[in-house]
C-alpha cells in the first residue's frame, strides 16, 4: 500500500496518472481540508492541524504494517508531520518513504500574503513552478476559485521550521528532484532524518507529470523488495 500527499494547491487526483502505472499496488491518495472533495472545509492553519486531521483519517489503514508513504513537494512536509505521529502512537512504521521536490529548508519567504501586491506574488510564483496551465494563466474564475488555496498552503509551508523538526528514523526514503530545481545538494539535508538514496530527473517543479512512469518504476522495485 503506498499512502500519497499531495503538493501545495493540489488534490488527491494529483496522483491519478503515476496510480496508473503502479500496477498491482494499492493507493490510498490523501486530500487536505480546504481542497478538493474536502472544499468546504476550513484551511489547516499550520501543520500541526494539518497532520492530525490527515493522521486521524488513516488510522484505518495503519493496522496493515506492509505500506510506504509518498509526498510530492509540500506533501513531504505533510509525510513528515504524520510519520511523527506514526511513530509516537505505537503504529507499524512504514517501509519506505518516498519524498520529492522539497528540501527540508525552512521557507519563511512564504509568510505573510494578503493584499493584492502579494496576491500577484502568489501567482507569479505558482506559475513559474509550472502549477498552472497556460490556457489558465489569465483566467479569473480560476484565480478567485485557487488563490485562496495557494494562499492557504503557502501560508503554512511559510510557518514551517525544518530545525525543529525532531525526527531521526532508520526508514529507507528514496528521494527524487530536479537539478534545476530543488538542487542534490539541499536535498541530501535530508539525510538528517533518513538514510536517502538519490534520483535525478530532469524538468521542473512538476517533473512527475512527464517522468512518472519512470518514477513509478521505481517505486514499485522499492516496494516489491521491502514490502514481501
Amino acid at each position: 500500500m503506498l499512502i500519497c500527499f499531495p503538493c501545495a494547491g493540489g488534490t488527491k487526483g494529483f496522483f491519478d496518472e503515476i496510480e496508473k502505472d503502479l500496477q498491482g499496488i494499492d493507493v490510498i491518495k490523501l486530500e487536505y481540508a480546504g481542497h478538493g472533495e474536502r472544499h468546504k472545509e476550513p484551511f489547516c492553519k499550520n501543520f500541526g492541524e494539518l497532520g492530525d486531521d490527515l493522521f486521524r483519517n488513516l488510522k484505518e489503514y495503519l493496522v496493515d504494517s506492509n505500506f510506504a508513504l509518498f509526498g510530492y513537494s509540500m506533501g513531504s512536509i505533510s509525510l513528515v508531520e504524520v510519520l511523527k505521529r506514526i511513530i509516537a502512537n505505537g503504529f507499524p512504521k512504514p517501509k519506505q518513504l518516498f519524498l520529492a521536490a522539497h528540501e527540508p529548508q525552512t521557507k519563511s519567504e512564504l509568510l505573510g500574503f494578503g493584499d493584492d501586491e502579494q496576491s500577484e506574488w502568489i501567482k507569479q510564483r505558482t506559475i513559474k513552478f509550472g502549477a498552472v496551465p497556460e490556457r489558465l494563466l489569465n483566467n479569473e474564475v480560476f484565480w478567485r476559485t485557487y488563490l485562496p488555496i495557494f494562499r492557504a498552503d503557502y501560508a503554512i509551508i511559510g510557518k514551517y521550521a525544518f530545525e525543529d523538526l525532531a525526527l531521526n528514523d532508520e526508514i529507507p526514503a528514496t528521494v527524487f528532484y530536479s537539478e534545476t530545481d530543488t538542487p542534490l545538494k539541499n536535498m541530501k539535508q535530508w539525510e538528517k532524518f533518513f538514510p536517502c538514496d538519490y534520483y535525478h530527473f530532469h524538468g521542473s517543479h512538476f517533473f512527475i507529470r512527464e517522468r512518472h512512469k519512470e518514477m513509478a518504476d521505481i517505486i514499485m522495485r522499492k516496494i516489491n523488495y521491502d514490502l514481501r
